[in-house]
């Protein structure tokens, strides 16, 4: 979800908390460091005041983007409604659902 929030453009730390329901500031900043870590993020502080953070994809991040949703179609189709955000699969754009 982190990085379908980030698709369309950069977003704060707060924004990132917003657009994944139910996960901690910790786990949040756990998931950033390391996406950031592999390359796929960008992070650009503004010193203020008050002092923000930013976060943006990279040249890799974007091209990962059409992979992920190829996963997110698939798990639509063939997992269990519920069970898509329980395996942090969603990339925050829903596909259109396929007929079966």
């Amino acid at each position: 979800m982190i990085l379908g929030t980030l698709s369309d453009r950069a977003a704060s730390f707060r924004e990132l908390a917003r657009a994944v329901p139910g996960i901690s500031d910790s786990m949040l900043s756990t998931r950033l460091a390391a996406l950031t870590n592999a390359g796929l993020l960008t992070r650009a502080v503004d010193v203020g005041p008050p002092v923000s953070v930013a976060y943006q994809l990279t040249h890799a991040g974007r091209a990962l983007l059409p992979a992920l949703e190829q996963i997110s179609r698939w798990a639509d189709e063939h997992l269990p409604a519920g069970r898509l955000s329980s395996h942090g699969l969603h990339t925050g754009k829903r596909a259109p659902r396929a007929p079966r």
